[in-house]
């Protein structure tokens, strides 16, 4: 009896030492609550003599690092037991050369072991991102690398941006570029149509374009890169792996350090050719949710949620991140820092802006201009649907004058140039639409405040009146990757027009958009009546319908060298690039043409330091001619409907000018 006695409380013991030893959840009163690391060594810091292991997940009971010795499949060539470490997080290190080695970690929640990922932090994948991979970022470099530096840019106002995918620029056949959809292919130069003219690299230096905004490029979900034969194609919204160059984009997948070398090679010769390099941010959403790779490190943080506890979804992709809160936060702005640094990448998009918080945004912008004054932040100024976070605390559009150096897409001066961009049958103002000359003078003078306006008769989406403190916070643009090209719009919302009008809208939506102030924005393509044959929604079309078909560039060679000849004038002439509300006032001023459908004005007193005393650009949307009254002559033109030169297409003496037909006008004097 003794003995049985002995041996239950003996158990007992056992089982009570076990309890009090079991790793256990740590539960937080809230998100809010949960521990904030203050480190900067998140992820993997890799030298040849140790490599260090650090994965933030408070909630975890325990934590697993994993290592592989080939990007998928296969069996774990190590296993080790992270350890607890300072504020939520976990560590493992390593005092030997594990370059080269792929990992994964893997948490414990809630008595439950989560799925294996690279964790947020990794910034260098195999392929599809399943796993980690330790790289010398050193030896990734290109050779040159750090003697490139960021082509000049005086300010912001100064930008014309070009919006390209980069399977877009290369997958035609027309190209003449070898290495197709790629990133290597951006840094070709020599590239020719059939015809003989410039594509790719070459043409958009030709074009005069200063910045390139590439659509997603970081690694995404949507495209398996163990089957790229397929030539799945997807714009990238769909984040897996925010600081991981996208796979189907380098030679090789599986190979983490070919993705970061190539996308440097792409910015180093892009900088050499005087191109800065603009990366669309994804950062509101990821795509994937409950499996996502924030999800399975600290289950529900990253997003925000709905009263019931399901996810909310502001994105209309399935979740939206929870930019306020501190980890979210500190993951943005480190990881934006990361690619300007890393990477030498100089502006960044935000994706549905309107979903972060004002105070993140302007923490990114004030991150970002401490490493380069001259990088350039801009997105758009909406949701895509409802949020729990307060409308007061968005980075919406209408509280741009609370955003510091960001700036936001006008979509009125889209509108009003094309037409409703949800009404595909609504034209605009270069195809005809009555009524728009108020809403092209607000694009004109970049959403900001001007006493030649009447605010109450302009139609202004989600603003009360101008919601742009500066033109150098508005993004001046008529088309983008989202919805039709202008030229698809234009056949939509004009079918009767034959195709040399359409063209001359074309041209008179580009005149309008240079001449305007504010960062100008063209869809790449737009310059050669680009199509996606109607296609509106095209981000996981084939190639067949996004890529960019060179020989258009011949065939609309006019469109090309029109829109060529307008950037070349927005860069020689300041008074098209003023630098603050004010000046616009002082120096533009719009005439009353007693016409419908036209819009003049001038921009007087050598504005901006321009070498022309005075300035008058001329829109007239309607089919047929109009008589203009000028303001004292003479007046020399620089721009009609189908040239643009500086030296002059001739002087009017007169005091009337009859400008013809959906024709944009500009011209000068120095007396």
């Amino acid at each position: 009896m003794r003995i049985t006695v002995l041996f239950i409380l003996t158990s007992l013991t056992i089982m009570a030492s076990a309890c009090k030893t079991a790793p256990e959840e740590t539960i937080y009163p809230s998100y809010d609550d949960y521990p904030v690391y203050e480190g900067s060594d998140l992820g993997v810091r890799y030298t040849p003599e140790t490599t260090t292991f650090r994965l933030w997940s408070p909630t975890a009971e325990e934590a697993k690092l994993r290592f592989y010795n080939q990007a998928l499949g296969g069996e774990a060539s190590r296993e080790t037991n992270m350890e607890k470490a300072e504020q939520g997080t976990w560590t493992a290190q390593f005092e030997e050369d594990l370059n080269g080695v792929y990992y994964t970690f893997q948490v414990k929640a809630n008595g439950q072991w989560l799925d294996e990922t690279p964790g947020p932090y990794a910034t260098a994948a195999g392929t599809n991102g399943k796993r980690g991979q330790v790289v010398d970022l050193k030896a990734t470099n290109p050779e040159g690398w750090a003697a490139t530096q960021r082509p000049p840019l005086a300010h912001p106002t100064d930008i014309i941006i070009y919006e390209l995918h980069v399977r877009d620029l290369s997958t035609h056949p027309s190209s003449g570029i070898q290495n197709k959809g790629k990133f290597l292919g951006l840094a070709e130069s020599g590239a020719k149509s059939p015809q003989g003219l410039a594509t790719g690299l070459d043409h958009i230096k030709e074009l005069g374009a200063t910045h390139i905004h590439l659509l997603p490029s970081f690694d995404y979900l949507s495209v398996d890169e163990t089957k790229l034969e397929d030539n799945k194609f997807n714009w990238g919204y769909d984040p897996h792996l925010y600081n991981v160059p996208e796979g189907s984009y380098s030679s090789n997948p599986a190979d983490g350090a070919a993705r970061i070398r190539e996308f440097k090679q792409m910015v180093k010769t892009l900088h050499d050719n005087g191109l800065r390099v603009i990366m669309d941010v994804v950062y509101n959403h990821t795509g994937a949710t409950e499996n996502s790779v924030f999800n399975q490190t600290v289950p529900g943080y990253y997003y925000r949620h709905n009263e019931d506890g399901s996810f909310s979804n502001a994105s209309a992709c399935g979740n939206e991140t929870a930019s306020e809160r501190a980890m979210v936060r500190k993951f943005i702005i480190e990881s934006v820092k990361y690619w300007a640094t890393e990477y030498q990448v100089d502006g960044f998009r935000f994706d549905l802006m309107g979903i972060h918080d004002i105070e993140t945004m302007n923490q990114v912008s004030e991150a970002l201009h401490q490493v380069d004054p001259t990088i350039f932040v801009y997105g758009e100024g909406w949701t895509a649907g409802d949020s729990p976070l307060p409308v007061e605390k968005r980075a919406l559009k209408r509280h741009t004058s609370q955003l510091k150096d960001v700036a936001a897409f006008s979509d009125d001066i889209r509108d009003a140039i094309k037409g409703h961009v949800f009404t595909h049958d609504d034209p605009g103002f270069v195809s005809g639409k009555a009524g728009q000359e108020g809403r092209i003078r607000f694009g004109v003078v970049a959403a900001t405040r001007h006493p030649q306006l009447n605010y109450d008769s302009i139609q202004i989406y989600d603003a009360d009146g101008p919601w742009s403190p500066g033109p150098a916070q508005t993004i001046t643009y008529f088309s983008c990757h989202d919805n039709h090209t202008l030229w698809d719009r234009l056949k939509l919302s004009r079918p009767d027009a034959p195709v040399d009008e359409r063209v001359h809208m074309q041209k008179l939506a580009g005149a309008i958009l240079l001449t305007s102030q504010g960062v100008s924005f063209l869809h790449a393509g737009v310059e050669m009546a680009r199509t996606k044959q109607g296609v509106e929604n095209s981000f996981e079309s084939p190639d067949s319908i996004n890529q960019i078909n060179w020989e258009r560039k011949a065939k609309y060679k006019e469109v090309f060298d029109y829109y060529q000849g307008l950037i070349a004038l927005r860069k020689n002439h300041p008074a098209f690039r003023l630098r603050t509300a004010e000046m616009i006032q002082q120096h533009l001023q719009f005439l009353e043409p007693g016409e419908p459908n036209v819009v003049a004005f001038t921009l007087a007193g050598n504005a901006n330091g321009d070498a022309w005393k005075d300035i008058l650009v001329i829109y007239n949307a309607n089919p047929e001619y109009k008589t203009v009254a000028l303001p004292p002559g003479p007046w020399t033109i620089a721009v009609d409907g189908d040239h643009v030169t500086e030296q002059g297409l001739g002087t009017v003496y007169t005091d009337k000018l009859a400008v013809p037909g959906i024709t944009a006008m500009v011209l000068f004097k120095n007396d």
